[in-house]
């Protein structure tokens, strides 16, 4: 069975940190370029940050760059987001995704639809209050 699923959210104060993972089944990541993005309450989703298999390539959302840290470990098939100095605003359902190997990471992240994305996690929730 393909799927993606995401773990590792939940409560923290906002400057802590979590680490969210995106474990794979049913089709290897690394072979995909892979992002997370997030749907905060009222709002539209948003690419987050992605990763491009093939040259390792990244790409950070503003809002995110120099907190947020986006690897992969392909031993183990699953990708990570490392959150760091956590804000309120980083309060958000975090999806991870698969986009096809042509995909940028940038594009992947900022018009996901060009490319099209072959798979959706069901997500993890993160809450930054204190």
């Amino acid at each position: 069975q393909v799927q993606l699923v995401e773990s590792g959210g939940g409560l923290v104060q906002p400057g802590g940190s979590l680490r969210l993972s995106c474990a794979a089944s049913g089709f290897t990541l690394d072979y995909y370029t892979i992002g997370w993005f997030r749907q905060a309450p009222g709002k539209e989703r948003e690419g987050v940050s992605c990763i491009k298999s093939s040259d390792g390539s990244t790409y950070y959302a503003d809002s995110v760059k120099g907190r947020f840290t986006i690897s992969r470990d392909n031993a183990k098939n699953t990708v990570y987001l490392q959150m760091n100095s956590l804000k309120p605003e980083d309060t958000a359902v975090y999806y991870c995704a698969a986009a096809p190997p042509t995909a940028t990471s940038q594009a992947m992240c900022v018009i996901p639809n060009y490319y099209g994305i072959n798979y959706w996690g069901k997500g993890t929730r993160v809450t930054v209050s204190s």
